[in-house]
């Protein structure tokens, strides 16, 4: 069994000294994983994995319960530069590249915490060898690629830090299906070729499950339920409340009764 990398214990994130957002949160993501944390707009997805990376400052928010542990080490009081030092490189929903500069420039600027010159063109070839309509477009200025070519873009500048672990925010959002599944696919295979751990926060939850091996359902801040993706995928709940299968109308995740098997942030 692989052994955990990433350990959040029981953490609640407070915005502004008074809005609570996250009411208890705990998941682990063991080494060379792909885990999901999936949920609906404003379940704390994005707050969880800022909270990881250590981003909260910028937005008036922090860490006021738990702990949040790389490989045994408390990391809460590190920067985020100081994380991707050791390997934590978060991917921003909405992609956010550079507009004005080229995509090799954008890749390049992902490289800043890299000192061996020989690392950084591997790492520039790999993004290549992983995203090859990157290199064709290589000259373009970012402002003029699609939508896919600049979250490929955003994925590969985080490749770029060498990470062991990648936390990706979003990746599907305003994506064509066809490019949605290009991305996911590729997050596979570098998962399964260079052993990066990835934690992605994602509203596609019936993408998410295909592509992960573990699955966290946030609601109103709180975990209501987890597991193996197959399970996650074939649960009834799950496949009622977030795969838009069966009908009826749609009321909160905790009122069906396998919420109330997971009562884990009341201990």
């Amino acid at each position: 069994m692989s052994k955990t990398v990433l350990n959040v214990n029981g953490i609640e994130v407070i915005y502004n000294h008074v809005i609570l957002v996250l009411k208890g949160v705990s998941l682990q993501v063991p080494e060379g994983g792909i885990v999901a944390l999936l949920g609906g707009n404003g379940a704390g997805k994005t707050t969880t994995l800022r909270a990881i990376s250590n981003l909260l400052k910028g937005e008036r928010g922090a860490v006021t319960k738990g702990s949040i542990e790389l490989r045994g080490e408390r990391i809460e009081s590190l920067t985020p530069a100081d994380l991707v030092k050791r390997g934590v490189v978060q991917v921003m929903e909405g992609r956010h590249c550079f507009a004005h500069l080229t995509i090799e420039e954008n890749l390049l600027t992902g490289s800043y915490t890299r000192s061996d010159k020989a690392e950084v063109a591997r790492n520039l070839e790999k993004v290549y060898t992983y995203f090859p309509r990157l290199k064709q477009r290589r000259t373009s200025q970012a402002a003029y690629t699609s939508g896919g070519e600049q979250q490929m873009c955003a994925i590969g500048r985080a490749l770029m830090a060498s990470p062991s672990i990648v936390l990706l925010d979003e990746p599907s959002m305003g994506l064509a299906p066809q490019i949605v599944e290009e991305v996911f696919a590729i997050v596979k295979d570098l998962n399964a070729r260079e052993r990066t751990t990835f934690l992605l926060a994602e509203q596609n939850t019936n993408m998410a499950l295909k592509y992960s091996d573990y699955g966290y359902i946030l609601e109103s801040g709180r975990i209501v339920m987890d597991g193996a993706a197959s399970e996650l995928a074939g649960n009834e709940d799950v496949k009622e409340f977030y795969l838009g299968v069966g009908g009826g109308e749609r009321r909160s995740f905790r009122d069906v009764k396998s919420y109330k098997r997971r009562k884990r942030w009341l201990a």
